[in-house]
């Protein structure tokens, strides 16, 4: 395969100033509408990047849960290898990948735990084999083998055969409060259209196109 003659043009759509709200949630709420009712798989998933206590980032891809004046809320082991760079360094990186819809939309901000109530507000919603598996996986940790994984799941079945499941005190969700955030559309021959909105002090967002 010839990697360097892969190419297509981006021709679906333009961002314009004149299309920017002053509130950059609007927009997003916007697009990640449109991306969910046109059919993307897995719309709300976003790539998050943290980076270790010792300088190495690290991706991976979680699910939007929840989105509110305050941020972008996913939900981990607490224990998990994103948590624990979390709470050395809470500055992230969000990456909506729409590439059927060729948009993007980048945010940088830093992450913070939610309350346990809103955690356990959304952990009763879960599938009741989604609660047990939170039990089960101690996440990032290495295992022996699969088999290991499923017995732990049998044994979670096990000890709560009866009544709802409590919420693991070791998961929970955890908060991107953002401070910027850019919004691309493909554009012809390559000259995309970003803007980028970028907190001020008085809560305000500003405003600023980018070169592509």
């Amino acid at each position: 395969m010839e990697l360097e003659q892969q190419r297509r043009e981006y021709l679906q759509d333009a961002l314009r100033r004149t299309d920017l709200p002053a509130d950059p949630l609007q927009l997003f709420n916007l697009w990640q509408q449109q991306s969910i009712t046109s059919g993307l798989t897995d719309p709300t998933a976003m790539v998050l990047a943290t980076v270790s206590a010792s300088g190495q980032p690290s991706q991976r891809i979680v699910l939007l849960k929840k989105l509110d004046e305050q941020g972008f809320v996913f939900f981990t082991n607490y224990s998990s290898r994103k948590a624990q760079e979390i709470s050395d360094n809470n500055n992230v990186s969000l990456l909506f990948p729409w590439h059927a819809m060729e948009r993007q939309v980048k945010v940088g901000g830093f992450a913070e735990k939610i309350s346990i109530m809103e955690s356990a507000k959304y952990f009763v919603t879960r599938p009741r084999d989604s609660q047990l598996a939170a039990w089960a996986s101690h996440q990032s940790s290495a295992l022996t083998s699969r088999s290991f994984l499923l017995n732990q799941l049998e044994k979670m079945k096990q000890k709560f055969t009866n009544g709802d499941i409590p919420l693991p005190d070791f998961w929970g969700g955890i908060r991107v409060v953002p401070h910027e955030i850019e919004f691309w559309q493909g554009g012809a021959n390559r000259l995309h259209d970003r803007f980028e909105y970028k907190l001020q002090q008085d809560k305000s967002w500003t405003i600023s196109r980018l070169a592509p």
